[in-house]
């Protein structure tokens, strides 16, 4: 029987994005270990950060992760410090359910940096030009979706929904890694969540 894994997100592009994301680091990864990426579970960041909400959707997550499964938080930071919103999420987590792997990363600044982050490998992509460049500090940019859609074609428009999707099945992840730290914590939090994974097939 497959591992699961049950994403928490905010976004109606994540949705689609997210478990594509996390099935290309699995597959990068090649431990050879069965993982079922479940369909998300999708609030709004709103209801999230409010007393209560987060508390719900892990609630639903764990449910849907089964007793040995994990849940992998995914929200953007949109400004706040990683280093503390993390932390105090992951704790009103635990809180929530026990028994449960869990996890929490926050895209600095938003999922969209990590675009940013090897801009280069998605040129003459989903409208973007063959002129877009690699940037070197993604995580500075406070309106990812504004800069890559300053590139795109004049009849163009970033849409979420569709081209958060489309660039996820591309962008070179290892390149990302190097320019954006908050997607090399995400890629270490997938491999520990695997590895853990692994362990417990082994001792099955």
């Amino acid at each position: 029987m497959a591992y699961r894994i049950v994403p928490i997100v905010e976004g109606h592009g994540e949705v689609q994005a997210v478990p594509a994301l996390l099935r290309r680091i699995i597959a990068e990864l090649d431990l050879g270990v069965p993982i079922d990426i479940r369909r998300p579970v999708r609030q709004p960041r709103g209801s999230l950060l409010k007393a209560g909400g987060l508390e719900a959707a892990v609630r639903l997550a764990a449910g849907e992760a089964g007793p040995s499964g994990a849940i992998l938080i995914l929200l953007d930071s949109e400004g706040s410090c990683p280093a503390e919103l993390g932390p105090a999420l992951l704790e009103r987590a635990f809180a929530a359910t026990s028994g449960r792997r869990m996890s929490v990363v926050l895209a600095h600044r938003e999922f969209e940096a990590w675009f940013l982050a090897s801009a280069s490998s998605l040129k003459n992509s989903h409208g973007l030009g063959n002129d877009v460049e690699t940037h070197q500090v993604p995580e500075s940019v406070p309106g990812c979706k504004e800069w890559l859609e300053a590139r795109m074609a004049v009849t163009s428009k970033y849409s979420e929904t569709t081209d958060q999707a489309a660039f996820t099945a591309i962008f070179d992840m290892h390149v990302a890694r190097w320019n954006a730290p908050s997607f090399d914590k995400l890629w270490r939090e997938v491999e520990a969540i695997c590895q853990h994974a692994l362990s417990m097939l082994n001792k099955a």
